[in-house]
């Protein structure tokens, strides 16, 4: 789900490149106001790397493959660091693999680091569900939905843009069909990045949860009493 150098008008890689610029500025803002910035840079860190290998990695399914995007998992993990993350790692790999396009870096930035943003909002669902259910299972929960949107906006954005910006001398119809069948073949990694979010956010709620980011807002809540747990 990367856009290859010279697939699509030099206007919208100017284009990419200016949005990608100015949420790269948001997060920056949004990472500076914490009290301790820097704090998350070595989970940023291995999460660069683990992103990089991960989507690296095609899957076969003839005539096309697919990858894994991690939009979810990174924003749940990382927030306003995961599309700093995910700009470091779709730089390496079009420099070192030629994965992508360094002409196509804003926009291929987009693509997976914007869902990975809104994967972000959606993991926050967890502080805003019922108490009473188990806070496994809101995190499984919220974990599921970031991951599957995460992977879908992706897809969604990815066809979109090609779509539209079909290079001259290409049959618009055989393309436009090719990418329809590309975004089915996604459903099935919807489903995948899903069920692997839920898991490893619910296993990181039990072992460290530390790791997992949180609001700086959450709703009202009434104290809880000395046998209650007191980190969900």
């Amino acid at each position: 789900m990367h856009i290859p150098d010279g697939f699509v008008p030099p206007q919208l890689c100017i284009i990419g490149y200016g949005v990608s610029g100015f949420v790269t500025w948001q997060c920056l803002r949004k990472i500076n106001r914490q009290p301790n910035p820097t704090a998350q840079m070595p989970k940023a860190a291995m999460l660069t790397a683990a992103f990089f290998v991960a989507s690296s990695i095609q899957i076969p399914l003839p005539p096309m493959t697919l990858h894994l995007v991690l939009s979810g998992l990174l924003g749940a993990i990382l927030g306003y660091y995961a599309f700093l993350a995910i700009l470091i790692g779709l730089f390496f790999q079009a420099l070192f693999l030629g994965h992508g396009g360094l002409s196509t870096l804003g926009l291929n930035a987009i693509i997976i680091g914007v869902p990975a943003l809104v994967g972000h909002g959606i993991f926050q669902l967890r502080h805003w569900l019922p108490r009473s259910i188990k806070p496994s299972m809101r995190y499984g929960l919220s974990g599921f939905l970031a991951g599957a949107v995460g992977m879908a906006l992706a897809v969604i954005i990815f066809i979109s843009l090609l779509t539209f910006t079909v290079p001259a001398g290409f049959d618009v119809a055989t393309e436009r069909a090719a990418l329809f069948t590309l975004a089915i073949a996604h459903g099935p990694l919807v489903i995948v990045e899903g069920i692997f979010t839920a898991l490893l956010v619910t296993f990181l709620q039990r072992t460290k949860p530390e790791l997992l980011t949180g609001l700086d807002i959450r709703p009202v809540e009434p104290m809880p009493s000395s046998g209650e747990q007191l980190c969900d």
